[in-house]
Parts: structure tokens; sequence; C-alpha cells
């Protein structure tokens, strides 16, 4: 099955790679990727994660692919495009390709440990590239911190629980931690270590839905 890359990849990955900084220096809002390729039909991530993998990944880097996020042939699609490595466990990983399932933890299995760098080198950690059924200002997640003028709102859809447990977990244990970057269809948002997450009273203003 055919993945297909950038058309331009210097200029259109430069442009990714402004949106990741963008969405990381401000949490929470949000950046529609446009002029990215689809990926294949049978694939279970959207537009906005492929362009985020392609744009960040590379000869050096590992990543490593939740099992229900491994289909229409995604490792391999990555490893001809980026020359990324497949990580053969989460804490090995630069950069995991997740759900909020999967951070849950699968039937009786644990969730995944990643790798979250130590206080001396805190930027050894996992990237989370999370693929959600639903990004949107509407939820019971406040994000409050660096880059966020008084609080932002963000609803991340079914499983949201585990995922923002996991992220809010980032603050007793700062400056290590996982930075996520989070997708939905085109769109994408991001929630640094740095984040404090909290929950409030859920209320809809912009929704973006996956297909």
């Amino acid at each position: 099955m055919r993945w297909n890359a950038f058309d331009t990849p210097v200029h259109d990955s430069q442009r990714v790679y402004r949106q990741l900084l963008s969405a990381m220096a401000e949490p929470g809002t949000f950046a529609e990727v446009g002029g990215a390729p689809l990926p294949p039909s049978g694939a279970a991530i959207g537009t906005a994660c492929w362009a985020t993998l392609l744009t960040l990944c590379d000869l050096d880097t590992r990543v490593w692919l939740a099992p229900e996020l491994d289909a229409a042939g995604i490792n391999e699609a990555l490893a001809f495009h980026t020359g990324a490595r497949q990580a053969e466990r989460p804490d090995e990983a630069d950069f995991a390709l997740v759900t909020p399932a999967t951070l849950a933890g699968q039937g009786e299995a644990e969730p995944p440990a990643f790798q979250e760098g130590s206080d001396t080198y805190p930027d050894r950690s996992t990237t989370l590239v999370v693929m959600l059924d639903r990004l949107d200002t509407a939820g019971p997640w406040a994000l409050s911190g660096p880059g966020i003028p008084g609080q932002r709102r963000l609803g991340v859809g079914q499983g949201g629980e585990a995922l923002m447990t996991r992220l809010a977990a980032n603050r007793a244990r700062f400056p290590r931690g996982l930075d996520a970057i989070l997708t939905c269809g085109t769109r994408l948002a991001a929630v640094p270590r740095s984040t404090r997450i909290t929950r409030s009273a859920s209320e809809e203003v912009d929704t973006c839905m996956s297909p």
C-alpha cells in the first residue's frame, strides 16, 4: 500500500515544523495542517499525524507504534520516507505513536513505560504523537502554565482520561516527563511537560471530529 510523502519536502516539512513549534510554545492552540499527503485508506492515522511523523522523524530517530495503529504498512513507509528505525520497546523510542487507549493499557497489560529523561538530560525523553477521534475546546480539561495567558480548554474525545492523567503527572516529575503532540484529522495541538492540567466544566467552542 502506497504512502505518499510531501510534494516539496523541504518547504512542506519546514511549514509543519513551524506549526509544531508554535503549538508547543502556545499549548492548547490548534493548527490546521494543509497541503499534507493523505494516508492510504487502510491507515489508522490522519493527515496531521502523518505530516508530523514525516517532519520529525529521520535517520537518528526511533519510533514505537502502538499495535492498534500499526496498519497499512506504516512502519515500512516511515523507514522508506524518513529512515527512522523501529523501536522494539516503548522506553527505547524517541517518538511513540499512540492512542488514549494505549496509555490506559490493553486488557490485563500494563500501560507502556516511556523514557522520561533525567534531571540532567530532560531532553532524552519520548515525545508522544497521539491519534485522537476528537480534538477541540469542549471538554473537562483546563490547561495553564507557560505560553498560556490565563487558561485554555481542551477536549480529547474518547479515552481522554488516561491520556490527560498521564500528562498531568508531568508536573510532579518536572523537568522530566513526556511532551505530547495531539492530532485529529488535519488538526494538531501540543501539550508540553510544563503545562498544568486540571479539570473544569465543559463548554463547546470549537470542534474537530475525525472521519
